[in-house]
Formats: structure tokens, sequence, C-alpha cells
């Protein structure tokens, strides 16, 4: 770990477990103690040192005088007619984030899958087309906190709403995840851990809009969590269009990695692909579309778009959606429809995004 002046205070909520662990040492405390701030900091969302009740008092003034806790601070929650909720965050340096909660319910209304989508950047570098995020630029990455403190402040509302834990984390919010890369899988890692909220990594999945060299690495490091690829298009000439990352990193050098990743790793992709009115989704798009998922194992995720003010790109009509999905079972793929979720507080792909300060 590397040591802050002393001049400055060292922010716990950006240190992994093991990194955690090096600060106690540094600073002559019992192992255990790590372990007493892990929980506090990743599973219980302590704001403060002062919250921690099981650590003695001095210990808690001298950590008030050497560290810190920069996590995020609810803003403000908006709630859709279908049951979304989408969450503002406040950063400690001003910044705003945005998380979304999707829920689904058993017949009975008994809350069965309930879906965290986080951010992992404010704003985002990659500059898609008809996303209001990229519209944003890059403002800075988050830590490690600030992501799994998007998960925690809601898991508190689900636990006291519905009686349960979330049970599902996709890293599909504001930002490029694998842009972000160590914070972003230290966070999974958090999220999975024993003395964190024990999530299973097949629970936890982490998209990418396509970056090989990433990729690659997520492959190297042997991460366990599901990996998504934002595609979107089918073919070179209309990504370039849509996506302008794909100029530099092509679908070829997208499959080179993507082979590479289920070689090793033997876990089948998911592609998210957004169905754009009269832009990708004719039935040649989805022959196109059928081909790229046999470069390995995958299922598609057809996602029905939601519309961004100023972006020219539009939902897909219910009759070439269908003939779309006749198309892709015709060709024996595996696709579902992911049908439009909290877009009347703008909580959708592609939806979330926030103004400078308020």
């Amino acid at each position: 770990m590397n040591k802050a002046p002393s001049s400055e205070k060292i922010n716990l909520s950006a240190l992994n477990k093991e990194e955690l662990a090096g600060f106690c040492r540094s600073a002559g405390l019992e192992r255990y103690r790590a372990d007493q701030l892990f929980e506090w900091i990743y599973l219980k969302n302590a704001a403060t040192f002062e919250a921690m009740t099981n650590l003695p008092k001095v210990l808690r003034s001298t950590l008030s005088e050497t560290a810190e806790l920069k996590g995020v601070q609810e803003e403000a929650v908006h709630s859709s007619k279908d049951g979304t909720r989408k969450w503002l965050f406040r950063l400690f340096d001003g910044h705003l984030v945005e998380s979304v909660l999707i829920p689904e319910f058993y017949p009975d209304g008994v809350a069965d899958r309930l879906t965290v989508c986080v951010s992992s950047q404010v704003g985002c570098l990659f500059g898609c087309r008809f996303c209001a995020t990229g519209k944003m630029g890059l403002k800075r990455n988050l830590s490690i906190g600030e992501i799994t403190g998007q998960v925690l402040s809601i898991n508190s509302f689900v636990e006291k709403e519905y009686g349960k834990r979330i049970n599902n984390i996709v890293y599909m919010g504001m930002g490029e995840p694998f842009h972000n890369y160590q914070p972003v899988i230290d966070s999974a890692s958090i999220l999975s851990d024993t003395r964190g909220l024990h999530l299973s990594p097949k629970r936890i999945t982490i998209s990418t809009v396509g970056l090989p060299k990433q990729i690659r690495r997520y492959t190297e490091d042997e991460c366990p969590w599901n990996l998504a690829v934002s595609l979107h298009a089918a073919d070179d000439a209309k990504r370039n269009e849509i996506m302008p990352i794909n100029k530099k990193m092509d679908l070829a050098s997208l499959r080179d990695a993507i082979t590479a990743y289920y070689q090793k790793s033997k876990k089948h992709i998911t592609y998210e692909y957004l169905l754009f009115d009269q832009f990708n989704d004719s039935v040649e798009d989805a022959r196109k579309l059928a081909k790229i998922s046999r470069w390995v194992p995958s299922k598609i995720n057809i996602i029905m778009y939601n519309h961004v003010e100023g972006v020219s790109y539009y939902r897909a009509k219910e009759s070439r959606l269908q003939a779309f999905m006749a198309q892709l079972k015709k060709q024996g793929v595996r696709a579902t429809v992911r049908r439009s979720r909290g877009d009347d507080i703008e909580a959708g792909c592609g939806q979330l995004v926030v103004p400078e300060s308020l």
C-alpha cells in the first residue's frame, strides 16, 4: 500500500481487503481489527469511525485523526410507476452519480429478483451516440467504497422494504467499468466476500463496451463474475456510427479477446443489443448478430431503447422487434427481450445522467 504523506488522511473506503490489512499492520493494530473495519465499511456502510461501536473509543479517535471514509451520500430517490427506483448519490467532492434498483416479483407480489444497476464512473469517456451518460464526458473514476456504497445504501432500503437482501448486481450504470478496472474488480470481490454481502459471483455481471485489452486482463485474472458486452450493432460500419470506440477496437479484435476469454474460463458471454428503429433492427442485422453469437457460447439480451433527448435514435417498432426475434430463433440463437423499465424517471439503459452540481 502506498502511504500517504503524514499531513494527509488515508481514505480507508478506497482500500481493498489486502490494503486494509496492510493499513492495520502499519498502524500497529491487531489483525482482527482489519476484519472489523472491513465489515463496518463494506457490509454496514459506516459513514464515520464513531459509528464503529465495537472498536475502543481511543482507537476510533486515533482513526479519525489519521484516516477518513469517503463513501456516498443519498441525495434523492425517484420512483417509477413500474416499481423501479433511481437513486442520486452525492460524492465527497460534490460530484453526483445515479444507480437503479430493478425489482421483479412473484405472481403473489412477493419480491423475487432484486437487481442493482451500479455506476463505476462520473460520466463516461466513450461517447456512445445514444447514451446520455456519454454526453457528460468523463469527470472521474469512482473508488471502491463509492461503488460498494451505492449497493449497500440500496440494499439497506431493500431489506426494510422487502425483508430480504438484493440478489443481483449489474455494472451497467454510469461509466465504462473496464475503464476503471481495478476499483471495479476490487468492489466486486468485496461484494462477493463472506464478510461483505456474500453475493454469489454468478449474481454479479460486469459489462463493457468491448475493450479487448481489458477483457484479456479480466481473463488472465481469472475473474469469476459474469461478463457482458454492449454490442448494439452487428457490423463495424454501424457500430462505428454509434460507438466511436469501435473505430480503434473493431469487432475482429473483440472476437479475438472474447475467444481467448472463453477458451480459458469456459464461461458464456452475454451480448447486450439495444434495438434502434430502422437502424440495427432488420432481418439482415439479426442474421449478422446470429453469426456473432456463434463466436463462443453466448446469450443475447435484446433491449428496448429508452429515448434520450437530443438523440436521433428511437426504440424499434414492435413489428420489427418480432421479425428480428423470429430470425434469431430461426438461427438457433438464445435471446430474450428486456422490456423498458423506469423510463418515466429516466432510469432505463442509456438514460443515466447528472448535472455538474445540484
